[in-house]
């Protein structure tokens, strides 16, 4: 049974990483098509606001501050959130996951 949770608790983790990752890029590209003005019915660029737009509103709204000089910060405000995620979440998975594995600490029960 633990060998079950353990490869349930490093799916997820896996899979949670590679969401983190492919947003991560989204947001990216997102970002740097802002500086050259694509065309807004371009169906690329549709999608690429429709998924960064919601999580970019909510951190402005949340952080004024991330708006300073003419400059919107918030895409790098996200990305290092999602980097936080990458290495806080799925670390703490991935090593919860081994903990399963090795199974329990004899040192532990006794004291």
């Amino acid at each position: 049974m633990e060998i079950v949770l353990q490869q349930f608790v490093w799916a997820v983790a896996t899979v949670l990483d590679s969401l983190l990752w492919v947003y991560f890029w989204i947001v990216f590209v997102s970002a740097l098509l802002s500086w050259v003005n694509p065309d807004p019915s371009n169906p690329i660029v549709r999608f690429l606001r429709s998924v960064t737009e919601p999580v970019l509103d909510r951190v402005r709204r949340t952080l004024p501050f991330v708006f300073a000089a003419g400059i919107d910060f918030s895409p790098l405000v996200v990305l290092l959130g999602i980097k936080f995620l990458q290495i806080f979440v799925v670390g703490s998975l991935l090593r919860l996951a081994q903990q399963i594995a090795a199974g329990p600490d004899p040192r532990s029960i006794l004291g």
